[in-house]
C-alpha cells in the first residue's frame, strides 16, 4: 500500500512526463452554438481553435479564413465580454469588414487604440498595431500571419509581444512555409509553444556541409525528388523527401525527430488545401484549370564593355539583364493585356511599374510610397472593375486580398516562390469560376529561376501532402499515457 505522499510524488511525476511530450495543452473553452454561416469544415476548424485557446490555422486561399477568424474572435467576445483584435495586412481590412457586414458580425476599423468602448471586434493592420494597448483585449487574430517574416526584426518583435500577453490567440495564412519547416518556429513561438531557438535545439540539429559542396547536394536533393515524383506509388514515397529537402539550409531535422516534429506542430495547428484533408467532402471547393504560359525575352543590347553576350549569373547580372530588357518586356505585358478583361501585373522594379503604367490605358498602379488610402483606394477601383489592369509588386498587395473576377495574371521571373504563390492564387482561388491564365515573363539569363521556381513548386506541394498526412495521423494518436506498469518512486526518494 503506497502512502499519500508517495501518491502524489508519483502523480506529480506522471504530470512532469506529460509536459516533456510539448504536445500542447488546452487553453481555450467549450464554444456556443457557431454562425449557421459556415461550412461542416470551417466549423470543425473554429471550434477545434477555440478549445485550444492559442492555435495556427494554415488553410489554402478561398478555404474562408476569414469567416473562421470572425466566427473565431466573436466566441471570444461573446466569452469574456472583451474586444478582440484582427491583425491584417494593409487593405485587407476592409474586406473583412466587408464579411462581417456580409455574415452579420459585429466589427468596425480602427487606425488607433482610442475610443474601443463596448466589447466588438476591430480590425487593423500590422503597421498600426503600437498604436494599441493589449491589456484592452482578450485575444488576437493574425490574419496571413506569414507575412510577419517581411517585416523588420523590430515589427515581428513588437508583434510577438504583442501576442505573447493574449489569452487568446490566433494565427491564420496559406502558406506557412512552404519550403522552409524552420519559419513554424516563429508561429510556435507567438503562440507561447516552443520558442524559435527551443525548436532547432530539440528537432533540428545544423547542417555541416561546406559551402563549396551545397550545389552539389542541392543537384542530389533535385534528382531525388524527381525519381520520387515518379514513383508515387512506392511505399517509400514520402519518407526520403523529408531527408531530401531538409538537408538544403543550414538547418535539418533529425533523424529520428521528422514524426515527433510534426506530431507536435500538429498539437497546436491544422493545414488543409482543401475539404477532404479534414475529411469532408469537396464540394463546391474545386478549382478551375490554371494555365500557364512561360516566356523569354532574349537582349538585343550588349552589357558595357561586352563584345559576346554572356550568361546572367548571378543577381547582379540578372538584375541587369532585366534593365537592359526594360522595353521588350513592358512591351509584350502590354501585348499580353491589351484585350478587354482585367488583368493584375505584378512588377519587381520602381521603373518597371512607372513604365507599364504610362503604356496601359486605364491602368493603376499602386506603390510602396502611396498612402494607406490611396494604395486601398486603387484596390477598391480594381475589384469594382473601375480600373481594367492594376500594377503593383508582390510584397505590396499579394497577400489576403480576393480577386476571383480576374482571369488574367501576368508577372516577371522571380526567386520567391512564395511570393509568386500569393500573386497567382489572389485570383485563382475557390470562388473562381473561370480557368486562369497566368503569363510568366524570364529574360534568356533568368531560365535557371524559372527551373528553380519549378522545383520549389513540385517540393512545396510534396510538403504539404506529407503536412496534412502526419496531421491527420496525429489527430488519432491518443494523448494518454500508455505505460503498463504504474510509475513508482523509489523508497529513497
Amino acid at each position: 500500500m503506497k502512502t499519500a505522499e508517495q501518491v502524489d510524488q508519483s502523480t506529480s511525476y506522471a504530470q512532469f512526463l506529460a509536459t516533456r511530450s510539448q504536445l500542447g495543452g488546452l487553453h481555450g473553452f467549450t464554444p456556443s452554438a457557431l454562425s449557421s454561416c459556415l461550412f461542416d469544415f470551417q466549423a470543425d476548424l473554429t471550434e477545434w481553435a477555440l478549445r485550444k485557446g492559442r492555435a495556427a490555422i494554415f488553410a489554402d486561399c478561398g478555404l474562408g479564413k476569414t469567416i473562421i477568424q470572425l466566427a473565431w474572435a466573436q466566441q471570444v467576445v461573446e466569452h469574456t465580454n472583451r474586444p478582440v483584435l484582427i491583425l491584417t495586412p494593409l487593405a485587407v481590412g476592409a474586406q473583412t469588414v466587408a464579411e462581417g457586414v456580409k455574415f452579420s458580425i459585429d466589427c468596425r476599423r480602427a487606425r488607433d487604440g482610442f475610443g474601443i468602448g463596448q466589447a466588438r471586434i476591430l480590425v487593423t493592420n500590422y503597421e498600426k498595431l503600437h498604436l494599441f494597448d493589449q491589456n484592452d483585449f482578450a485575444g488576437v487574430v493574425a490574419d496571413e500571419s506569414s507575412i510577419l517574416k517581411h517585416f523588420t526584426g523590430a515589427t515581428q518583435k513588437a508583434v510577438t509581444r504583442f501576442l505573447l500577453k493574449m489569452p487568446y490567440r490566433l494565427l491564420c495564412t496559406a502558406t506557412a512555409a512552404p519550403n522552409d519547416y524552420i519559419e513554424l518556429g516563429t508561429a510556435s513561438e507567438a503562440l507561447g509553444e516552443l520558442g524559435y531557438s527551443d525548436m532547432l535545439s530539440r528537432f533540428f540539429k545544423q547542417d555541416d556541409h561546406k559551402p563549396h559542396r551545397l550545389q552539389e547536394i542541392k543537384n542530389w536533393a533535385a534528382d531525388k525528388l524527381a525519381r520520387e515524383t515518379k514513383d508515387r506509388d512506392s511505399n517509400h514515397f514520402g519518407k526520403l523527401s523529408f531527408r531530401v529537402h531538409q538537408s538544403i539550409g543550414q538547418w535539418r531535422l533529425k533523424g529520428h525527430a521528422v514524426e515527433p516534429f510534426w506530431r507536435w506542430v500538429a498539437s497546436w495547428a491544422r493545414a488543409c488545401r482543401k475539404p477532404s484533408d479534414l475529411g469532408y467532402a469537396d464540394g463546391a471547393f474545386i478549382l478551375p484549370a490554371l494555365i500557364e504560359r512561360d516566356y523569354i525575352v532574349i537582349p538585343t543590347t550588349l552589357p558595357d564593355g561586352m563584345l559576346f553576350m554572356p550568361d546572367a549569373v548571378g543577381l547582379r547580372e540578372e538584375r541587369d539583364e532585366r534593365r537592359r530588357t526594360l522595353t521588350e518586356r513592358c512591351q509584350l505585358v502590354f501585348d499580353l493585356v491589351a484585350a478587354d478583361q482585367s488583368a493584375v501585373v505584378w512588377c519587381h522594379l520602381n521603373i518597371e511599374g512607372d513604365t507599364l503604367t504610362r503604356m496601359i490605358p486605364g491602368a493603376r498602379q499602386v506603390k510602396g510610397s502611396d498612402s494607406d488610402d490611396a494604395k486601398e483606394d486603387a484596390y477598391r477601383a480594381f475589384a469594382s472593375g473601375a480600373a481594367r489592369v492594376l500594377v503593383t509588386k508582390p510584397k505590396i498587395g499579394a497577400w489576403g486580398l480576393n480577386w476571383q473576377h480576374c482571369h488574367h495574371v501576368v508577372t516577371f521571373a522571380s526567386h520567391s516562390f512564395e511570393q509568386f504563390y500569393q500573386s497567382v492564387r489572389r485570383c485563382w482561388r475557390f470562388g473562381q469560376t473561370e480557368p486562369v491564365t497566368v503569363d510568366i515573363i524570364s529574360t534568356e539569363g533568368e531560365r535557371h529561376v524559372r527551373e528553380n521556381m519549378k522545383r520549389k513548386a513540385d517540393a512545396a506541394s510534396l510538403m504539404f501532402t506529407e503536412l496534412v498526412k502526419f496531421m491527420r495521423a496525429a489527430e488519432r494518436i491518443e494523448r494518454v499515457d500508455t505505460r503498463t506498469n504504474p510509475v513508482e518512486l523509489p523508497v529513497w526518494l
